[in-house]
């Protein structure tokens, strides 16, 4: 809904008050009609995001190459065949001296020439070739290649999945925290409106002086200025769940957790967890896997191949030469074994070798590179984990001094010895620890997911697992500005 408002320090005093005192029941009201919204959970979210992520959808037809790649390396050991058949002009011209023949009722003659002419004929060739690959380093080392390749495929996609989860969750606790903001800077304008209200009306009967008026409206405005900051931040968080769900983010109520315990395993025991299972680690180890695997390609000797080879050819050449009409015809056949070795290739083959090595030694850098930063990543999502846990514990016993404060602070201003400055602040600290607390909840839930996608442990069981902890909380549904 959209509630038009008119900035109040272009009102007189008296009629600034009035106006924010109005718009904060208006505010009240519309919480009173806001319509129904829809409960959603933290795996209902996510189950949607499965279905609609954009990213996580590039992702999934990414590892689409996985299993095409894993048939090449197949078929690069099964037999090749081919087909070919040409047409077109050609000329043949042979000449055969010394030539011993012999013919029935012809007798046996020496020394006789033979002498064939064609130009300008009809020439076709037909040939079909079969080959069966029996040896071959090179071959062997790029069939490795091909399926690490699809490994890596696979790897990513379960990196892009968790990612998407552990992203799907920040979404939804991060809009569970905005509407929790918003809704307690609704309860704060609520209260400082009464208590603006009030100081008005003792301050017309001349029970209060006008300070206190000026600071409740002060108060108000500051509180208002607070929540249109809030209801954009809403709105951005909204839209960025809505995306990855496509489910409407304005009518959702999502959860936020009740409580935040750390999990209990030994910091040694998530770092060899992580060393060991990390998508993130393993896929690096591929990388370098595929990078040696490109070296031994080119090593001394793995040029050689030997292939069984079988092939058959008709040619044929149509026409007319020196000697009149003539025609050229040949079949030939051929089964056995075919050694190739290359001997010069102009340096390409060192050139490569050299390139592979360097891509090799790059690839075992960024290797250790990223086993130390999985570390530093485990440690520090560990810790977050464990002070967000601490932070929580102190946080409650903060809140129930800060609300017996404000208690003791409102009485004191009834009683006449506090003032009504003294009740605005701390009803403020009140509801600034209350959101602190609310925040740690959220971080340290958060740490734990990361932790678990750290080590690759993060799937719906450990999203189930946490969704356990929230508790549901309906959508603000405060004005503020619409784009």
């Amino acid at each position: 809904m959209i509630i038009k408002t008119i900035a109040a320090s272009a009102l007189p005093a008296s009629a600034g008050a009035i106006f924010l005192l109005k718009s904060a029941w208006v505010l009240a009201a519309a919480w009173a009609l806001a319509p129904a919204a829809h409960a959603l959970t933290l795996v209902q979210a996510w189950q949607a995001a499965e279905q609609h992520d954009s990213q996580l959808a590039a992702a999934r037809a990414a590892a689409g190459v996985a299993e095409p790649q894993r048939r090449q390396a197949a078929a690069l050991w099964r037999p090749q065949v081919a087909f070919t058949a040409s047409a077109g002009l050609g000329a043949s011209d042979t000449t055969m001296r010394g030539a011993q023949f012999s013919a029935p009722g012809l007798g046996t003659s020496s020394g006789v020439d033979f002498a064939t002419s064609i130009h300008g004929g009809a020439a076709t060739r037909l040939a079909l070739q079969a080959s069966q690959p029996l040896y071959s380093k090179e071959r062997g080392a790029q069939q490795q290649q091909l399926t690490l390749q699809a490994d890596r495929a696979e790897l990513q996609w379960q990196a892009a999945r968790q990612g998407a989860m552990l992203r799907t969750a920040e979404q939804y606790l991060g809009l569970a925290l905005a509407q929790e903001r918003l809704r307690v800077l609704a309860g704060q304008i609520r209260a400082v409106a009464d208590a603006a209200r009030e100081a008005r009306d003792r301050f017309d009967l001349g029970a209060a002086p006008v300070t206190a008026v000026h600071e409740a409206q002060a108060e108000l405005a500051r509180l208002k200025a607070q929540e249109f900051g809030a209801q954009a931040d809403l709105q951005v968080r909204q839209r960025a769940l809505e995306d990855a769900t496509g489910l409407p983010g304005s009518a959702l109520a999502v959860g936020l957790p009740r409580a935040a315990t750390a999990e209990p395993r030994a910091l040694d025991a998530w770092q060899q967890l992580a060393q060991d299972a990390s998508t993130a680690l393993r896929e690096q180890r591929l990388a370098s896997d595929i990078a040696r695997a490109e070296l031994r390609k080119y090593a001394a000797g793995s040029g050689a191949t030997v292939d069984l080879v079988a092939q058959a050819a008709h040619d044929r050449l149509d026409g007319h030469g020196d000697f009149g009409s003539a025609r050229n015809t040949g079949v030939n056949a051929m089964v056995g074994v075919q050694l190739t070795i290359p001997l010069s290739t102009g340096g390409m083959r060192g050139a490569r070798a050299q390139e592979a090595a360097a891509r090799l030694t790059a690839a075992q850098a960024q290797e250790d590179a990223a086993r130390e930063r999985l570390g530093r990543e485990v440690q520090a999502a560990w810790l977050a984990m464990h002070s967000g846990a601490q932070q929580v514990t102190a946080l409650q016993a903060a809140l129930a001094a800060s609300e017996s404060r404000l208690d003791a602070t409102q009485t004191g201003h009834e009683a006449g010895e506090r003032t009504l400055l003294d009740v605005l602040d701390a009803r403020n600290h009140a509801a600034a620890t209350r959101l602190q607390l609310v925040q740690a909840r959220v971080d340290t839930l958060l740490a734990r997911l990361q932790l678990a996608r750290l080590a690759s442990q993060l799937d719906e069981a450990a999203l189930s697992e946490a969704g356990q902890t929230l508790a549901e909380t309906p959508p603000p549904d405060a004005p503020g500005p619409r784009p």
